[in-house]
């Protein structure tokens, strides 16, 4: 069977956007390309240095590459995934150049596309994201090996958003808890949250895709196979009460949970955000204090930003 090829040139903060458009466009899956991806790899304390002259690999910006089957119409379709990415920028993101392009692609480079950059990556001492394909021998017997199948429509836990709510959950994470992943993806936070300590973990996601991406890895990863994951707008109509909650997700999608977050949340208990661009910071913060949050601690990385939010103990 042939593929039609779609990639659209933007940047490294609107790639999850974009290729959620994509896929609802009505892609079969999506691989990434990402020049901040390399930058990581090369400036990553943790893991191994990545000889950046022995791959090709995009040098600017970000490259979001979707695959459609040849019964789709491309003509159709293309200027509205065209107008929808233009509409990002009304919620704060750089869209880059936002150029389309097109080719056909054969089946078995669609299959293997999105495992390109795909490397073991130590996100910090404890904390270790290893491709389900790959083979890797853990440097300490504390380190937690976290096995990542994402699928051709998710991430593989590198973006910087990723590594700081991973590096955020270890902050606060001592065993016990419950904990609510809202927008789960390939459910790598769920699984952290497990590989730390946590006692029952509940995972949402809108996108039953995803729904059925995130319990594939958890059945890769025996700690997280009691995992709940579900499909769920955010946490409307949610009753599960929680000691942390954990969303890594754009800043408007996060302003939205932040009450329903509230809601939850045990008296005390940890609020954990990320995807939130510097531009966005204020109104974020403004939101969360005006329903009963106080920061914790702010993390960065590059221009992404993550919190620690607690919820006020009332009197």
């Amino acid at each position: 069977m042939k593929w039609n090829q779609v990639s659209v040139l933007t940047t490294s903060e609107a790639v999850e956007a974009v290729s959620n458009i994509l896929m609802e466009s009505g892609a079969n899956g999506v691989a990434i390309e990402d020049a901040m991806d390399v930058i990581n790899f090369e400036s990553d304390a943790f893991g191994e240095i990545l000889d950046a002259t022995t791959f090709d690999h995009i040098k600017e910006g970000a490259k979001v590459i979707a695959y459609y089957p040849e019964t789709i119409f491309l003509p159709e379709i293309l200027p509205t995934v065209k107008s929808r990415v233009e509409e990002l920028t009304t919620f704060g993101l750089d869209i880059g150049k936002n150029d389309i392009e097109t080719s056909e692609v054969a089946e078995n480079d669609w299959a293997t596309a999105w495992k390109k950059y795909y490397h073991p990556v130590n996100i910090s001492r404890y904390l270790t994201i290893v491709p389900e394909w790959q083979e890797y021998i853990p440097h300490s017997t504390d380190e937690h090996v976290m096995k990542l199948d994402p699928g051709m429509a998710f991430g593989t836990g590198t973006h910087p958003t990723t590594r700081l709510t991973l590096q955020a959950l270890e902050v606060v994470l001592r065993g016990g808890e419950t904990v609510l992943d809202v927008g789960t993806g390939s459910g790598v936070l769920s699984i952290a949250s497990k590989c730390l300590g946590a006692g029952e973990v509940f995972a949402y996601d809108l996108d039953e895709v995803a729904v059925n991406s995130a319990k594939e890895n958890m059945n890769l990863n025996p700690v997280a196979k009691d995992v709940h994951v579900s499909a769920n707008n955010l946490l409307v109509g949610v009753d599960q009460k929680a000691d942390v909650i954990v969303a890594n997700i754009l800043a408007d999608i996060i302003i939205a949970l932040i009450p329903d977050a509230y809601r939850c949340l045990n008296e005390g208990g940890t609020f954990i955000i990320s995807g939130i661009i510097e531009d966005k910071e204020d109104s974020v913060l403004e939101v969360l204090y005006a329903n009963g949050f106080e920061v914790d601690q702010r993390f960065q990385q590059k221009d992404w930003l993550a919190f620690i939010i607690k919820k006020s103990i009332e009197d």
